[in-house]
């Protein structure tokens, strides 16, 4: 007896249900990737908008305290901020200050709240400055200043 013509259509049924189920599955995984991946962009692109804060300081006035001009810094954003030599690089005029040349009141700073950088007044002469805070996530501020 032979092979009918629905014998060859349930061969040919069993085959296509395999490939499709095949193609769903890379199918499924590559969209598991995707919303993964996605999610964990979102979640960084939320920190990042999260960090931010600024220099308020009068560019006219910069305060002296002992041998430091004082910076003030306000975290306008939503994370707290580790403010520490290690977490903020500062660079004045494209120059990187090294560590042992400025500090911050306190090692942390919540949002909204404001605390004073010291530099080391021999790092700066006077004259017309770009001061360039980094901190976290990469997040930066200038402020143009006269001593």
């Amino acid at each position: 007896m032979g092979f009918s013509v629905t014998g060859s259509h349930v061969v040919f049924f069993i085959a296509s249900i395999i490939a499709a189920g095949s193609v769903s599955g890379i199918f499924m995984a590559a969209t598991i990737n995707v919303t993964i991946s996605l999610s964990e962009r979102g979640i960084r692109v939320q920190d990042l908008l999260d960090t931010d804060f600024t220099i308020i300081n009068d560019n006219e006035n910069i305060p002296i305290s002992g041998s430091d001009y004082l910076f003030y810094l306000k975290n306008i954003g939503g994370n707290k901020l580790i403010t520490t030599n290690q977490s903020f690089s500062i660079f004045v005029d494209g120059e990187i200050i090294t560590v042992e040349k400025y500090n911050f009141t306190e090692q942390s700073i919540r949002p909204g709240e404001v605390i004073t950088i010291y530099i080391d007044n021999t790092v700066i002469s006077s004259g017309d400055h770009t001061l360039r805070l980094v901190g976290p996530n990469a997040v930066d501020d200038e402020f143009q200043f006269t001593i």
